[in-house]
């Protein structure tokens, strides 16, 4: 079940939604937490014991932690992190490291490592790391542990943000689980900016995928160039909008409960440099690899060369979280390159020549897009070799009115906080400082972009979500 679903929208949602409202605020907790279960096991019933036994077996390690002396804490910090990590290789990268080990041992003529196919717990990494933040900031001192069991089970599994985030750490959220705030006013601002989502997604990011996806299932002989940019182009508003579609909906269901969940995107294709570029896209899970892994390697502070060492491993593993083959891996280490490349030159601190440098940025950004939509090496290299043959005509359904007219509204909505009115247009929203005239404005709009938005998925059942399987 996803948000964009009609299942959600005008079924699980609605229900879900309405007990709460109605619910004392002693009791909202749980009815959040019976909703999130409900969720959760809706989409993957095989797993859902398994992350409630962890999680509550976790929350006890944590005690453990907690309440120890100093020298015990490293050991139930240890249990912890082992116990998390390992869910997650498991179910994540058993079939990847295996299918990798057979591929070696076939070429030395020995015999392969039988292994039965293992399904991946939908949100395992979002859920991972959530855990791994509660567990390191309560051995840091940084936050006490949950008094209520029932509480972190959900912590970790509040369902607006447990399957593609964004990634809500425990300090962030800590205060309000216990404590919130609640009121009418919150949940018109949180239904504005679930519906802005919402059409993110549908009106843009599946319109786009529709052609997207026909140009990369081609045969790789059939990519011309102006196929293949014309698919690129496409798939990078695609996912853009997919996941930022999704991140809206989230923070608006947060809000509509009561929570405040951090900002994921910034207007990502703006950046100046790859250095800006991560800390405007995915800005939470830019964050947890800064603070939980960057910094703890030593991050800047033992010379170049490690400090090099370093974007390269977070960035490496950064790719690997996305997914257990070695296109992610690729993408990761693209982007390290990048990274390592802006530092020695002084251009992730260079504020000059703007423009120019938006462009190159977001050439160098859709470059590394290829490898992360193809899957097969051999592929990819087909398709940047015919990036620049530059040959081949418009495809036909690039005449399509709805399609130009998408991937133009896309391009603005991209670009549009270059400019002026766009950027305090875009400050206003985030800040969600609306008075009640902009308040009944922003409603109007949010109910039309709704209908707009049930009415594509009403009349098509094509509704991928990228990030889901993440």
């Amino acid at each position: 079940m996803v948000f964009s679903g009609l299942t959600f929208l005008f079924y699980f949602f609605p229900l879900f939604f309405f007990v709460y409202f109605l619910l004392p605020k002693s009791l909202k907790n749980y009815g959040l937490l019976i909703g999130s279960i409900v969720f959760y096991a809706w989409g993957a019933p095989k797993f859902v014991f398994v992350l409630l036994l962890s999680t509550v077996i976790d929350y006890y390690i944590v005690r453990k932690l907690y309440q120890s002396d100093k020298p015990n804490k490293k050991k139930w910090l240890t249990t912890s992190i082992t116990l998390n990590l390992g869910l997650l290789i498991y179910f994540k990268y058993a079939n990847f490291f295996v299918d990798n080990v057979n591929v070696a041992l076939q070429s030395l003529s020995i015999g392969t490592i039988p292994l039965p196919e293992i399904l991946l717990p939908i949100g395992i990494s979002f859920y991972t790391f959530q855990t791994l933040t509660y567990s390191i900031d309560i051995y840091r001192g940084d936050n006490k542990p949950l008094k209520s069991v029932t509480d972190y089970v959900l912590y970790i599994m509040m369902f607006p943000q447990l399957i593609a985030g964004p990634i809500v750490r425990f300090g962030e959220i800590a205060s309000q689980i216990t404590h919130r705030p609640f009121s009418n006013k919150q949940v018109v601002e949180g239904f504005i900016r679930f519906c802005i989502g919402l059409a993110k997604k549908v009106l843009i990011a599946n319109t786009l995928a529709i052609t997207a996806d026909k140009i990369f299932a081609l045969p790789p002989n059939e990519w011309t160039s102006t196929i293949a940019w014309l698919g690129i182009l496409l798939y990078t508003f695609q996912i853009y909008f997919d996941f930022a579609g999704y991140s809206d909906m989230a923070i608006g269901m947060g809000k509509m409960l009561g929570f405040t969940f951090p900002e994921n995107f910034d207007s990502p294709y703006t950046s100046i440099s790859i250095t800006e570029f991560w800390r405007k896209w995915h800005i939470t899970l830019g964050s947890f690899m800064r603070d939980y892994l960057y910094k703890p390697l030593g991050g800047n502070r033992n010379g170049t060369f490690l400090t090099y060492r370093n974007l390269i491993i977070v960035f490496l593993l950064s790719g690997l979280w996305h997914g257990a083959s070695w296109n992610f891996v690729l993408w990761g280490v693209f982007h390290g390159f990048f990274l390592v490349v802006e530092r020695f030159t002084g251009l992730a601190k260079s504020t000059a020549f703007r423009s120019p440098r938006v462009v190159l940025t977001f050439v160098i950004v859709v470059l590394g897009w290829v490898v992360f939509r193809i899957e097969h090496t051999t592929d990819a290299l087909v398709f940047y070799k015919s990036l620049f043959q530059f040959n081949g005509t418009m495809p036909i359904y690039i005449y399509r009115k709805k399609l130009l007219f998408v991937l133009a509204l896309a391009v603005l909505f991209s670009f549009i906080s270059m400019t002026g009115i766009g950027k305090k247009w875009q400050n206003h929203f985030y800040n969600q400082s609306y008075s009640v005239k902009s308040l009944v404005t922003y409603f109007s709009l949010a109910v039309i972009l709704f209908t707009l938005s049930v009415a594509s998925l009403s009349t098509g059942s094509f509704n991928p979500f990228i990030y889901f399987r993440f």
